[in-house]
């Protein structure tokens, strides 16, 4: 039996190529659905890291920027077609008080409510706009293992009909189909566990991001409340 299973690993059946082409054609989809799933998996990693990076780059200076302003209208004129979250949080604020303030008299608690209100809004609208796509790596990250295990179940069933069409319980009839489903097990967390760290990493740095803007907008607020308070 074992100089059987050295012959075979000799031979290379046992490698992923071979594993992959021995298999039954239920268990090849599952392994093309299951490499589909992670080489998409890591071109959602690449690209939201980096789309990431970037925006917190930009929104560093950004804020930088905004603070040293003297003008918020004339910052707002400068950078109101930016394609940045933090900025369109602005512009959402600033088109929310030159709204509320082009006639008088001046609502100031109505002013107030409607901004933060706005600012919100876009905050939200923004952050479920750069998190879209990670709702494929919780997919992933759920399903894949599950998928590959149906894929391990087939390939057992498939051992078990080998053993009764040849009528022989040895190692080297089974090992084949074993293997196969094994293989299969491991593609499902090949994809799932990337995709899984991934979605709580990216996760928490939306949520900061999240906060980030938040505490922005909550900052424009009140300097947009102590301009209704001194009626500029």
């Amino acid at each position: 039996m074992l100089d059987s299973l050295s012959i075979h690993a000799a031979s290379g059946e046992f490698s992923p190529f071979a594993l992959f082409l021995q298999a039954d054609i239920i268990v090849k989809l599952v392994m093309i659905g299951l490499l589909f799933a992670s080489v998409w998996t890591w071109m959602i990693i690449v690209s939201f890291a980096m789309k990431i990076g970037q925006v917190g780059r930009k929104s560093d200076r950004f804020e930088k920027s905004f603070s040293k302003a003297n003008d918020v209208d004339k910052f707002y004129d400068d950078h109101s077609k930016s394609g940045l979250p933090m900025a369109k949080v602005l512009a959402s604020g600033m088109r929310e008080w030159r709204r509320s303030t082009a006639r008088g008299p001046i609502d100031r608690d109505g002013t107030r409510q409607r901004l933060a209100t706005a600012m919100n809004a876009t905050i939200a609208h923004e952050v479920d706009k750069l998190a879209d796509r990670l709702n494929f790596l919780a997919t992933v990250g759920s399903v894949a293992p599950f998928v590959g295990l149906f894929g391990t179940v087939w390939g057992i069933m498939r051992s078990f009909s080998a053993i009764a069409a040849e009528q022989n319980s040895s190692l080297a009839v089974v090992a084949p189909g074993i293997a196969e489903a094994l293989f299969a097990t491991a593609i499902g967390l090949f994809a799932a566990i990337p995709a899984v760290i991934a979605y709580n990493r990216f996760s928490h740095r939306l949520n900061k991001l999240e906060a980030r803007m938040g505490r922005f907008a909550d900052g424009f607020h009140a300097t947009m409340s102590r301009k209704l308070e001194l009626g500029e």
